[in-house]
């Protein structure tokens, strides 16, 4: 058993122990460096976060971004009222464009549905009923008037204008032809043509050739456009303008060789060339 005081290593051994925790707590150890206290460490952080590099044309392009947004929000504090003003007009005008679009589809379908019974005593010959129409229905030019703004309405007034046309009565029929607001399709050709008939007839031909060319140009047709050009050709012929009769005789050689105004056109060209 231990004795107090007494170590329990042989005494060779136990001066070797004392030397070696001295050179220990020395930092003189084997294998053991007292590091320097002068000397820096780096942050060990600076390899979790490392310094991100900014180039030039990066640095420019923040200044620009800042100096903008600054400027931008200089102005707005500047112009506040203004700026509240316009964007209040701007949504104002996107509601009254949506109510008016609202409301033309209504007065559309309304018109569709008024034109039914005109329509239907248009197709079987009874113009003058189709325009008059009566205490049930509306008449064609009524629905002309009264829903003129409408695709529906604008329709009405084409189907006026003929049924004015073929009635005999060819002032109101131009007046009608000529305020169908046209579109590049087969109706729009025929109210072209509708108002260069009643010019041809009325010995307006050169004003007549001019319309039943717009007639065959608006809307391209291997059935239709020949049939505008002979005419058209005609009228200008009665006007005395052989040129552009030629022209419109030599279009349909060109662009409907297969129709069957082409099959007359090179003995009218002979014509209109000997005359020439």
């Amino acid at each position: 058993m231990p004795v107090a005081g007494h170590s329990l290593l042989p005494g060779g051994q136990q001066g070797i122990l004392i030397v070696f925790a001295q050179h220990h707590l020395n930092g003189s150890s084997v294998g053991v460096t007292r590091p320097d206290p002068t000397t820096s460490f780096p942050d060990p952080m600076s390899t979790l976060n490392p310094t991100r590099k900014v180039s030039r044309r990066q640095e420019l392009r923040e200044d620009t971004v800042v100096t903008f947004y600054a400027r931008a929000l200089d102005i707005l504090e500047n112009h506040r009222q203004t700026v509240i003003y316009a964007v209040a007009g701007v949504v104002v005008a996107v509601l009254l464009a949506l109510a008016w679009s609202w409301n033309q589809g209504n007065r559309n379908e309304q018109a569709l549905s008024e034109m039914a019974d005109a329509v239907r005593l248009y197709e079987a010959g009874s113009w003058q009923a189709a325009l008059d129409g009566d205490a049930s229905f509306l008449g064609l030019t009524d629905i002309a008037e009264e829903y003129g703004s409408t695709d529906a309405g604008n329709l009405a007034r084409f189907y006026a204008a003929d049924a004015l046309f073929r009635t005999g009565d060819m002032d109101r029929a131009l007046e009608f032809f000529g305020s169908y607001s046209k579109e590049s399709d087969y109706i729009g050709a025929s109210a072209f043509a509708g108002e260069a008939a009643i010019h041809e007839l009325q010995g307006d031909h050169n004003r007549a050739g001019d319309l039943f060319m717009r007639a065959a140009n608006v809307f391209a047709s291997d059935i239709t456009s020949p049939m505008y050009l002979s005419n058209a050709a005609r009228a200008y012929g009665r006007a005395g303008n052989t040129a552009d009769a030629i022209d419109a005789l030599e279009m349909i050689a060109e662009e409907y060789p297969e129709s069957q105004e082409a099959r007359s056109v090179e003995f009218k060209l002979a014509q209109l060339r000997a005359t020439n």
